[in-house]
């Protein structure tokens, strides 16, 4: 978040699925983190009035579903399009240009603003907010400046110009979007999308006539929106998601964040930086849940106990009222286990940080037998949609948010990505455990595949070792350059093949580095392939190779370990 990002992807907090009705389904992850991906099983779909069947006869791999009985069943006989995609975010938009690439008439359809949660109000506008926060880091320390030889005048900020940085740039990237799709020829259709049956939609904005489009295909990409838990008031000023607070309108002197995920860890990098004194509210009996330990240990120490920041573990924050008539921000807190009251917190203004419920009311979703799991649209591993009756909806597939398989932006994106490739004729699975995600605070923290914990709970269910090893970022020369020496990368590996289980990074420009380990996940390239990969000197991507480097792999192991994707 999209995802990573502050939104585009992230889930319910755990400690608030079971508060809720439309909490995230159990072995989901928070965060974007990948938490509970050892006990989630490939979803298996009966064909019932479909079938697979392969388009291309000399390609094994290939499949299409097919409708039978389509005369009678309410599919069109005819198309508009080959693909409509419901939603124009990341994901949305991911899949129109791969369509168009493969030749496929493709029209998108939105009711709000193209882009989605993530150009909108998550991953662009606050990565323009943390850019400043970055700055502003750095020219309020001294002894950090003192020590590369630099003085400077005391560093402030002007909070409007501030804000109209992060607004003009979505402004200027949903242009981007919007211009993309329509030099390639995809149509933008303007309203609100709603099945009407197989390969059928209706769309139009209040107030005027509806429209209907048929097409071969149908993507659903419609997104989330922020979680509010039960208990919680939201005025928009003194108590807000992070949609409202991407706007900035002001910097509050004490701000609560309930929630230390990674949209509260950037949000009180941000804080922080511009001034306010920060109190962080989690349910859980740790901070930063859903991060691999080791690096929650060192980023605690580096991104919280340095700065001006509180935090209460283990409570609820049962019932938060707005400031009014010259009160403060009450926040009733109660005991997460037991529910005892735990006293009383008055602040300036509260973040609600809880993670993203999905959007997938009003989709007409009971007009092909869908019915949601806690909101969530049901996939199989190839994106298609499962009805009430366990059978794959013929046609009709569903990415991103809205299937809660990673809430992230960029796992959208590639999800509807496969979805095309099979439209097209060309099986394709997306490994979720290849998706990276990222925080970007000051340092950053990045990781892709399995934290230490469940590589270990993996190892002893299948029987076999798990090593790890580490590199620190002092050992690091462009690290040392940027006196950035404060940094950790992990990785978690099997000694006996050689597979990256996972890795996890912390330091500058982690999200950066992330890559070229979640690409050996991806390809299946062994830590003895890797090794052979030249660096340039000196750069930080030279972390990356002493901690490959540094992996003990046993000498008969086999050199390649092509992975079978993962379905989750």
């Amino acid at each position: 978040m999209e995802t990573a990002s502050f939104q585009a992807s992230f889930l319910l907090s755990p400690a608030h699925r079971s508060s809720v009705s439309t909490a995230t389904p159990h072995g989901l992850a928070f965060c974007g983190l990948h938490k509970n991906l050892l006990s989630v099983k490939t979803t298996c779909a009966k064909v019932g009035s479909h079938s697979l069947t392969t388009q291309n006869p000399g390609k094994s791999s290939s499949w299409r579903v097919m409708a039978s009985g389509s005369s009678n069943n309410g599919t069109p006989s005819s198309f508009d399009y080959d693909v409509i995609i419901i939603g124009a975010g990341v994901g949305g938009h991911g899949a129109a240009l791969h369509a168009v690439e493969k030749g496929l008439k493709t029209a998108i359809i939105e009711g709000d603003v193209v882009g989605g949660t993530c150009v909108n109000r998550g991953c662009v506008p606050s990565k323009a907010l943390l850019a400043v926060s970055g700055r502003m880091r750095e020219l309020q320390d001294e002894h950090h400046l003192k020590a590369l030889g630099i003085k400077v005048a005391e560093a402030g900020y002007e909070r409007q110009a501030v804000a109209d940085h992060a607004n003009n740039l979505a402004l200027r990237i949903r242009g981007n979007l919007t211009n993309s799709m329509k030099a390639l020829g995809v149509d933008i259709l303007t309203g609100v999308g709603t099945l009407l049956g197989p390969q059928t939609v209706k769309y139009g904005k209040v107030g005027f006539t509806d429209k209907t489009v048929t097409a071969k295909n149908i993507i659903i990409a419609t997104g989330s929106v922020p979680f509010v838990p039960p208990g919680i008031e939201i005025d928009g000023k003194t108590v807000f998601t992070s949609d409202h607070a991407l706007k900035l309108e002001w910097v509050p002197d004490w701000i609560a964040i309930v929630g230390s995920g990674y949209i509260g860890l950037e949000f009180s990098d941000v804080y922080t930086a511009l001034g306010s004194e920060v109190t962080f509210i989690e349910a859980l009996d740790t901070l930063m849940p859903g991060f691999d330990p080791e690096i929650t240990k060192l980023a605690q120490r580096v991104l919280i106990n340095t700065r001006k920041i509180d935090y209460h573990i283990g409570v609820l924050a049962k019932k938060i009222t707005p400031a009014k008539d010259g009160k403060p921000v009450q926040i009733e807190l109660v005991d997460t286990k037991t529910k005892e009251p735990k006293g009383t917190l008055e602040v300036d203004a509260a973040l609600i940080a809880t993670g993203r419920a999905p959007f997938t009311k009003g989709l007409g979703l009971e007009n092909v037998n869908v019915v949601t799991q806690r909101g969530f649209i049901s996939v199989d591993d190839r994106m298609r949609v499962i009805d009430a009756n366990g059978e794959l909806v013929p046609s009709l597939f569903c990415i991103g948010d809205a299937n809660g398989k990673m809430m992230l932006a960029h796992a959208a994106s590639a999800q509807g990505i496969s979805v095309i490739e099979q439209i097209s004729g060309s099986d394709n699975v997306l490994n979720h455990l290849s998706v990276p995600a990222a925080c970007f605070t000051h340092p950053e923290i990045s990781m892709v595949g399995l934290t230490e914990p469940q590589a270990r709970q993996k190892a002893e269910e299948e029987g076999f070792e798990v090593s790890v090893a580490k590199t620190s970022f002092k050992a690091n020369t462009k690290a040392l350059a940027e006196n950035e020496g404060e940094g950790l990368a992990k990785l978690i590996y099997r000694p006996d093949t050689g597979e990256v289980l996972g890795v996890h990074i912390f330091g500058l420009h982690a999200a950066d580095l992330i890559h070229e380990a979640s690409n050996a996940i991806a390809m299946g390239t062994s830590i003895q392939e890797i090794k052979f990969a030249v660096h340039a000197h000196p750069t930080l991507s030279e972390v990356l190779d002493e901690l490959f480097k540094s992996a003990k792999v046993g000498e008969h192991s086999p050199v390649s370990v092509k992975a079978e994707p993962v379905a989750v």
